[in-house]
């Protein structure tokens, strides 16, 4: 991976390649957790999860409002008195988002807490990896 970025005693803005990252053991907190394999593995983790469940819930709102456009006569069908399919789309759209919440709030809970208390730790101990 190559590093761009202006050079810092130059007062030039265009972008000029840069030195690669310091190593581990003379970098700051910040590029010390960039640089860990714990960083590295919750973002892929978290990309695991955030990604498909937005595509499906992008999926889901645009599957509503095409059938909304494009068959109203389906939702104003009558499923219990004055509630239509229409309005249980709706309240399901609510539903799935609140789903959506808790599932992560659990799925984090097992899969990416760990790994950033353990990285919190090690930069707060002042231990690099």
């Amino acid at each position: 991976m190559t590093w761009f970025q202006p050079s810092r005693g130059s007062s030039d803005t265009t972008n000029t390649p840069a030195a690669p990252p310091p190593r581990r053991g003379n970098a700051s907190g910040y590029e010390a957790v960039w640089a860990s394999r714990d960083f590295w593995t919750i973002k892929r983790r978290f990309g695991s999860f955030v990604g498909p469940v937005c595509a499906l819930f992008i999926v889901w709102y645009f599957l509503f409002v095409i059938i909304a456009v494009f068959a109203p006569g389906f939702m104003r069908l009558s499923v219990i008195g004055d509630l239509n399919v229409g309005l249980c789309f709706a309240i399901l759209q609510f539903v799935s988002t609140f789903a959506i919440a808790a599932s992560y709030r659990l799925w984090a809970r097992r899969r990416l807490d760990p790994l950033s208390d353990r990285l919190r730790h090690r930069l707060e101990g002042g231990r690099r990896q």
